[in-house]
C-alpha cells in the first residue's frame, strides 16, 4: 500500500467523522429531541473514531506505518 493511499484513507475517515459530527449538530438543532437522528449520527461518529484508532494501531503494529517520534 503506498504512502499516499494510507494518508488518503486516514483523511477520508476523518472527513466522514467530521461529517457525522456536523450531522449530529444539525439534527440536534432541527429536531429538538423529537427523533433519534442525533443519537444515531453521534453513535456512528464514535464507532468510526474507534475504528480509525484501531486501524492506526494495527497499521503501526504490522509495520505499514511508522510513528515519526516527535518529542523524542
Amino acid at each position: 500500500m503506498s504512502d499516499s493511499l494510507k494518508t488518503l484513507l486516514i483523511v477520508a475517515f476523518l472527513l466522514v467523522i467530521l461529517w457525522n459530527l456536523g450531522a449530529g449538530l444539525y439534527y440536534m438543532l432541527v429536531d429538538k429531541g423529537t427523533t433519534k437522528r442525533t443519537v444515531n449520527a453521534l453513535t456512528k461518529r464514535i464507532a468510526l473514531s474507534v475504528a480509525l484508532i484501531l486501524f492506526v494501531a494495527l497499521a503501526i503494529y504490522m509495520g505499514w506505518i511508522t510513528p515519526h517520534g516527535v518529542g523524542r
